[in-house]
């Protein structure tokens, strides 16, 4: 059923799939508002291309959601959340939903951000060192981490998937999309056009 959007906000909760779009681009983005956890990490500078992101204060795990402590990831129900934006427009709103997230209190070692189209200027930076020293990053697990949503199925189960629909194959946003919600253990969040994530949803979700 397409989706319309109503609501600004969503709570994180394992009561089953569940959109609600954001309001336009041209408004704040909404804020995901996440359940009970411990007080907020020290937020990370924003990643950049010029340099590497300063290690965290945070444990290397993080703070465990609720609906990640479910026996594995496919038993739990991640929330969706759309945020409307062009694919031009999608990264930026990926980052904004980045730092409302950090702002409310997750750790960025719950964060993994996926892109379609073009790579995150983090990603493009740290993958510039090799792909080992680049997933080994990932292994740490200790900030928010940046990949090509072709590299989906390499990734680890993270409790929030921002994915980032901003260009790129159709047929590749439809292949990993819901490779991404199997990753979310609490909230996806998705960046993109409506109309496209709608017939992709719809699909295979």
């Amino acid at each position: 059923m397409p989706l319309i959007p109503e609501e600004p906000q969503i709570h994180e909760s394992a009561q089953g799939p569940r959109v609600t779009p954001a309001a336009s681009r041209t408004a704040q983005t909404p804020r995901p508002v996440p359940g009970p956890r411990p007080a907020a990490v020290p937020r990370p500078g924003r990643p950049g291309p010029a340099t590497r992101p300063a290690p965290q204060a945070a444990p290397a795990a993080g703070p465990v959601s609720p609906a990640a402590t479910a026996p594995s990831v496919s038993t739990a129900v991640p929330q969706i959340q759309l945020i409307p934006a062009s694919a031009e427009g999608a990264l930026d709103a990926a980052e904004e939903a980045v730092d409302l997230l950090l702002d409310t209190g997750r750790a960025p070692g719950d964060i993994l951000v996926l892109t379609t189209g073009e790579l995150h200027p983090w990603a493009a930076h740290e993958l510039s060192f090799g792909e080992a020293a680049y997933w080994a990053l990932h292994d740490a697990a200790d900030d928010v981490f940046y990949a090509d949503a072709t590299q989906v199925k390499r990734a680890a189960a993270r409790p929030v998937v921002v994915f980032a629909a901003n260009g790129g194959p159709e047929e590749a946003a439809a292949a990993n999309l819901p490779v991404a919600l199997a990753r979310a253990g609490a909230l996806l969040i998705v960046c993109g056009e409506p109309q496209r994530i709608n017939s992709v949803l719809g699909a295979g979700v």
